[in-house]
């Protein structure tokens, strides 16, 4: 009599497939558990070795998903994400920051409801590039992915010093800027050069956001939502209706990406280093001493609070226009629209199988008796990868 094996799908949880169910699930759900790890209990964080390299340091993962990121961009597609970059950097800085300054005209440096103008343009001028790299990994093209650079831009107090007319305290660090940007260029580089380090490296996005999801997770206190007052709560909340909404608008009217527009929300957020920027400003200007223990922990709110509502947002609105999903696997551009079918491959309609598919015999007749993923030179196009 033989044994029949024990069905092992009743003895796994789906943990991904529930986290995937979610929106931006495979990133925020990592996040808050690393915030609650770290919150709870920073001494596993300490353990050192794999444990701490692993778990608690996120950016050489951020590191390396940028470098892949840089492979998906050719020649063609650096003129995108220079714009989308700009478009980025207006939406997400420039107009909230300028918002901000004129409220501080109107209303003086104590701003509105016990929240400052000093911690107002800390929260609202900048964005997290953990979290946008995250969400678009999943939703958005190599464009958008590229377009990350924005936050190396916007980053750390220069723009806050801009904004409150100091900007002759700070200068452009450009030696930080530079270190940013060369795991990039590096992968824009090698990707050009062989198209199979492209491919290799194409599925490193899914594979690596939740585990520096987590890792950022664990650089946020989550105490500060409790130290940070009402007023650091209705700070959090606006960022990414405010910031992520001018960031849409730079998105649907500049960058016309019509109904694939809801991902800018994704970068209403307040990057984890602005949670000194209070204290650097005022040790450049003496007059925001006075608000800089609040600010701060209002700040620290903010950052937390952001880095869930930006990426759920995002989702919804993605979802309410029936976008979200990931274009590149679908084979759409950055509006959506059906990429063309590379040199001698024959056109296929939106919704097609593709080459990934497992095509009838008389199909690969058709096609020339070539079987899908032989890796031919001809199959393959630099900026859409295999068809």
């Amino acid at each position: 009599m033989t044994e029949r094996s024990p069905d092992l799908s009743t003895l796994r949880s789906p943990l991904y497939g529930t986290m995937d169910r979610i929106p931006g699930g495979t990133m925020v759900i990592p996040l808050v558990l690393g915030a609650i790890v770290g919150t709870t209990a920073p001494g596993f964080l300490e353990l050192g070795s794999f444990t701490t390299a692993l778990f608690a340091t996120p950016m050489p993962l951020m590191a390396l998903v940028i470098f892949a990121t840089g492979m998906q961009i050719t020649p063609r597609s650096i003129g995108p994400v220079a714009g989308t970059t700009g478009a980025i950097l207006l939406g997400k800085t420039i107009v909230p920051g300028l918002l901000v300054v004129g409220l501080g005209f109107t209303v003086g440096l104590d701003g509105l409801l016990g929240i400052s103008i000093l911690a107002m343009l800390a929260t609202f001028d900048n964005s997290n590039g953990g979290i946008w790299l995250a969400f678009t990994g999943k939703y958005g093209t190599r464009t958008d992915r590229g377009a990350y650079v924005a936050s190396a831009v916007n980053d750390g107090p220069f723009f806050t010093m801009l904004f409150i007319g100091a900007a002759g305290l700070g200068s452009i660090p450009l030696d930080a800027f530079a270190a940013a940007i060369i795991p990039l260029v590096l992968g824009i580089v090698v990707g050009n050069i062989d198209h199979r380090w492209t491919e290799i490296l194409r599925p490193v996005p899914a594979i690596v956001i939740p585990f520096f999801a987590f890792g950022l997770g664990t650089g946020i206190d989550i105490s500060a939502i409790l130290t940070g007052g009402i007023t650091g709560i209705v700070l959090g909340l606006l960022v990414t209706p405010f910031t992520g909404g001018t960031t849409y608008l730079a998105y649907r009217f500049l960058l016309r990406r019509g109904k694939r527009s809801g991902i800018a929300f994704a970068a209403g957020t307040t990057a984890g280093n602005s949670i000194v920027t209070p204290a650097i400003i005022a040790s450049a200007d003496p007059r925001f001493e006075q608000y800089v223990d609040v600010a701060t922990v209002q700040v620290a709110t903010a950052v937390l609070i952001s880095a869930i509502t930006a990426p759920l947002i995002a989702a919804w609105v993605l979802r309410r226009h029936g976008t979200l999903s990931n274009p590149d696997e679908d084979g759409l551009d950055e509006r959506g629209e059906p990429l063309p079918a590379p040199a001698g491959a024959g056109a296929h309609a939106h919704g097609a199988p593709s080459a990934r598919s497992a095509p009838a015999a008389g199909e690969r007749a058709a096609s020339g008796g070539a079987e899908p993923g032989q890796g031919r030179d001809e199959d393959l196009d630099p900026a859409s990868g295999p068809r």
